[in-house]
């Protein structure tokens, strides 16, 4: 994301910092639950088949 967001026509009173961490947050928690579901898959087929 661009570091300069009140040039770019962001919002002074935005929390900018803020919105870059939940974003954050957000794609790493749907990697690690990807991640967890691909493996839940192969576990599943792997005992139960």
């Amino acid at each position: 994301m661009a570091d300069n967001h009140t040039a770019a026509g962001g919002h002074p009173d935005m929390d900018y910092a803020e919105h870059e961490r939940t974003y954050q947050l957000f794609i790493k928690l749907t990697k690690y639950g990807t991640i967890f579901c691909v493996l839940l898959l192969v576990f599943m087929a792997v005992t139960l088949l």
